[in-house]
């Protein structure tokens, strides 16, 4: 068999049960999570709904952090789906694309609260990401997802002079270093721009999403659609 041949065999039965296996048992997380919240998950349980020994789970996810990890991994990856979905067939032509995107990344997180909340909400306790594993590849395609949206169109010399408040030199020497998703080199002050428009962005959903600002009642869209609006005609004017 040559090389391309072994590099392009299909999975063996063993490899795609495996993956099967793997599947249901991120899927069944998924749902313990959804019923119980991030606080609650663990090998046990989801080895119990299963009708599994956590012995037997261990040969799929060897640690409850694994297992966490993946669950991470599938929520960044879909909701960067939902937002890439939203920019790609937006319901209203005539809208931004940039506050198309964020409306995508607004629904997501209240259609999924307990999967935000794993990815946003207080930490596990005891967990961390691998160091630039799977979870850090999901929020890089996030990043470069609004990165696209907020300033394609314009020059490298432009988003290198927006009108903001003076970077101070050490400020501008950590975003200068900074590793960026998107296209091509995104320079500091553009950098800073993003930065505080997601903090904006992502803000205004988390308020929503762990239910602060229920007393807005059916307004809350519009009031966020407002807001996207705004801020995307702000930072236009700074760079132009």
């Amino acid at each position: 068999m040559s090389v391309d041949e072994a590099t392009t065999a299909p999975p063996s039965l063993r490899q795609r049960r495996r993956a099967a296996a793997t599947q249901e048992i991120v899927e069944a997380a998924q749902h313990h999570l959804t019923e119980h919240g991030p606080a609650a998950l663990s090998l046990r349980a989801v080895a119990r709904s299963l009708g599994m020994t956590v012995q037997a789970l261990y040969h799929y996810f060897p640690s409850r952090d694994a297992l966490v990890t993946a669950l991470v991994t599938k929520a960044y990856d879909d909701l960067a789906d939902a937002v890439q979905a939203a920019v790609d067939t937006p319901d209203d032509p005539g809208l931004p694309r940039l506050v198309v995107a964020a409306e995508g990344y607004r629904r997501w997180g209240i259609a999924n609260p307990e999967r935000f909340q794993l990815l946003y909400g207080t930490p596990l306790r005891d967990y961390a990401a691998p160091t630039d594993g799977p979870t850090t590849q999901a929020t890089r395609r996030m990043s470069a997802i609004f990165e696209r949206e907020m300033f394609e169109g314009f020059t490298t010399e432009q988003l290198a002079a927006p009108d903001t408040t003076a970077l101070s030199p050490e400020l501008r020497a950590f975003l200068e270093q900074l590793p960026h998703y998107g296209q091509g080199h995104l320079p500091a002050p553009a950098t800073a721009l993003l930065m505080s428009a997601w903090g904006h962005l992502h803000g205004l959903v988390a308020l929503e999403v762990f239910g602060h600002t229920d007393f807005l009642g059916g307004h809350q869209a519009e009031l966020f659609r407002m807001a996207m609006r705004n801020l995307l005609a702000d930072i236009h004017r700074r760079i132009t």
